[in-house]
């Protein structure tokens, strides 16, 4: 599985341009359509959730193969996702990117 975070070593503060991971298309926000929640995919491999406001109800890491997500929360609980026709389907849920 590749890992959607970039894990090269610490550059000592050079500026060496973004990895490929920083751009990868699925990265920022992803919404439901009535709002409730909100998912954002960071470009360190890691995902926060917000769920009727909550801010940070879920978080943890994720990894991206193809058009498959694997997801982990930090309390050890696994979820997958599949993104189609650019909407993520997220378990149950049916999420779009932010524009």
């Amino acid at each position: 599985m590749a890992a959607c975070a970039d894990h090269r070593p610490a550059d000592n503060g050079r500026k060496t341009g973004p990895s490929p991971a920083s751009t990868h298309p699925y990265l920022g926000m992803w919404v439901t359509a009535d709002g409730r929640i909100r998912q954002e995919l960071l470009p360190t491999g890691r995902y926060e959730e917000e769920r009727d406001g909550r801010k940070r109800a879920y978080t943890g890491r994720y990894t991206v193969t193809g058009t498959h997500i694997d997801y982990v929360d930090d309390l050890g609980f696994t979820a997958t996702g599949d993104v189609r026709d650019g909407v993520l389907y997220h378990e149950h849920l049916v999420l779009y990117r932010e524009r």
